[in-house]
């Protein structure tokens, strides 16, 4: 399927889930947070250059998992769709929906392509 996130693009694991909480920087939107860490050389690298993403919608916003998925669906096609704004940073990116609102999938992906953009001025400092 072409319109899909491959699992090398997707966070996975304890460790690497925890590392990201422990040592990443915490920004957000009007309606997204967004927590992210650039991964030195040094690191182990599963495919080195490319970021690899986790999306969360709190449970105490939406009760129906319907309604959770749809908003992570759209969060990951919003970077699947813009993911060469952060062409050669290897990061780890966790995207949080933070809002209760009902929002189209334009607006999302625009808050996810302004956390591209900060997160890939970041990482070329």
């Amino acid at each position: 399927m072409p319109f899909t996130l491959p699992q090398s693009e997707r966070l996975k694991g304890k460790r690497a889930v925890s590392a990201l909480m422990t040592g990443g920087r915490w920004g957000f939107t009007t309606h997204l947070k967004y927590c992210c860490r650039i991964r030195t050389q040094e690191e182990e690298d599963p495919v080195p250059g490319r970021s690899r993403i986790m999306v969360s919608v709190p449970k105490r916003l939406f009760k129906r998992a319907v309604r959770r998925n749809l908003y992570k669906r759209r969060m990951r096609e919003a970077y699947r769709t813009q993911k060469a704004l952060l062409e050669g940073v290897g990061a780890d990116i966790l995207f949080l929906y933070n809002t209760r609102e009902d929002l189209p999938f334009e607006e999302v992906r625009a808050q996810v392509e302004t956390i591209l953009k900060r997160i890939g001025n970041e990482a070329h400092r």
